[in-house]
């Protein structure tokens, strides 16, 4: 079947804050375009294509049923993780014992750091940093460290595993967040990084949260390895995070999971989740999940991943041959560019706000992407129909730079 990521779809009105929300003085949204120009929403980490359809027939099938009391999680739920995970990912002996609901990814981080650290201890982060992160630590009362990822000589984006093991020792850290695939560089960490990293955490006694919301966003044919794969030391350190919220843009369902197979670690998360009297699924994201993690599903999955590698290919072009002065690395996962505007701000004397405010005013509503620990950053947003992103890079070229 052929699915439609192509039309443009009017979300007005229907409680999206990726183009309801642009313009609120009170958030952190890009401001409303001038007169003449329309909202091109490229901020958010939220989709702008109809989900899949098993899923709005799964909720639909359930809704039709009057009911809606207490319940407990059906055996399909567990079946379909099972089974997404063994058929994309080549995960076996994955149990339903090892998965537990989390109504977030950053839920789930402060679950863990409640469990597993006290009140102004430190937590290895690498930078640039999804800021989901940054607020969930320090709201927690604990301590970021950064570890800075640099670009090689081709501009990709690689971990230092020397400046790791340096500030784990310096600050005596016993808990790192892992980003994989990472948001907001792009990078599908290969075997061998995760393995590297995994042994400097070993080596320091580092319980490792990692986030793997993005796994399923893979582009021109990178493969995701999930970190607790690499080694029985991943599997039994590692406290791994997954939803279909990113996969099939579900935020607004709320339903996310962890898979941690060390029984000690599994124990204390879920007496953290529970004690908070929050986390608690709900009937009809359940079924969303099954109606997404199905044949159908995937098929929806890899065609999506096709549209957003196009759409992320012709951006990249754009970028590389069409502005002097701002620097990218090719995003391999995920559906975000994250854009180093300083030489081109210093070229041209301008700020990165200025630059920023520049785009919002003709429509181009991407993200400032100095909370993610770059001063001159940029993140723009490319899951919109493909000729939405090439109507944003000509406002770009024509307006802007």
């Amino acid at each position: 079947m052929q699915y439609d990521f192509t039309s443009i779809m009017d979300r007005h009105g229907w409680d999206a804050m990726a183009v309801d929300g642009i313009g609120d003085p009170q958030g952190f949204a890009p401001g409303k375009p001038r007169e003449g120009f329309d909202s091109i929403p490229m901020w958010v980490a939220d989709m702008n294509f109809p989900t899949a359809p098993t899923i709005t027939e799964a909720i639909i099938r359930r809704a039709e049923h009057p009911a809606f009391g207490y319940f407990q999680p059906r055996k399909e739920y567990f079946d379909a993780i099972i089974n997404w995970h063994r058929t994309r990912n080549g995960v076996e002996h994955m149990s339903a014992e090892d998965i537990g609901y989390e109504n977030g990814v950053l839920g789930c981080l402060v679950s863990a750091l409640n469990a597993f650290t006290l009140p102004g201890e430190p937590v290895l982060l690498h930078s640039p940093t999804y800021i989901g992160f940054t607020h969930s630590i320090t709201d927690a009362g604990r301590e970021i460290v950064l570890s800075d990822l640099v670009q090689d000589e081709q501009g990709v984006w690689r971990m230092d595993y020397a400046d790791m093991e340096q500030k784990i020792r310096a600050h005596h850290i016993h808990m790192a967040v892992f980003c994989s695939p990472h948001n907001p560089c792009g990078r599908v960490w290969e075997r061998w990084e995760i393995e590297k990293a995994m042994e400097v955490y070993a080596a320091n006694d580092v319980i490792v949260v990692s986030d793997e919301i993005w796994s399923d966003i893979l582009l021109d044919g990178h493969r995701h390895i999930p970190t607790q794969s690499v080694s029985d030391e991943a599997r039994n350190r590692t406290i791994a995070i997954y939803a279909p919220s990113k996969t099939f843009n579900l935020a607004g369902l709320i339903g996310s999971y962890h898979v941690v197979y060390n029984p000690y670690l599994r124990d204390r998360l879920n007496s953290a989740g529970q004690r908070t009297y929050y986390n608690s699924m709900n009937v009809l994201s359940m079924h969303a999940l099954i109606g997404a993690y199905s044949p159908e599903g995937m098929d929806w999955v890899d065609q999506l991943c096709a549209v957003l590698s196009e759409n992320v290919n012709a951006a990249y072009e754009f970028f590389t041959t069409k502005v002097q002065g701002v620097s990218l690395a090719k995003p391999e996962g995920t559906y975000m560019l994250y854009l180093d505007c300083q030489a081109w701000c210093q070229a041209h004397g301008k700020t990165q706000e200025e630059l920023l405010h520049a785009g919002w005013d003709v429509g181009v509503t991407w993200q400032d992407g100095k909370p993610f620990h770059r001063p001159y950053a940029i993140r723009m947003n490319l899951a919109v129909p493909h000729s939405r992103v090439l109507e944003a890079l000509n406002r770009l070229e024509k307006y802007v730079f």
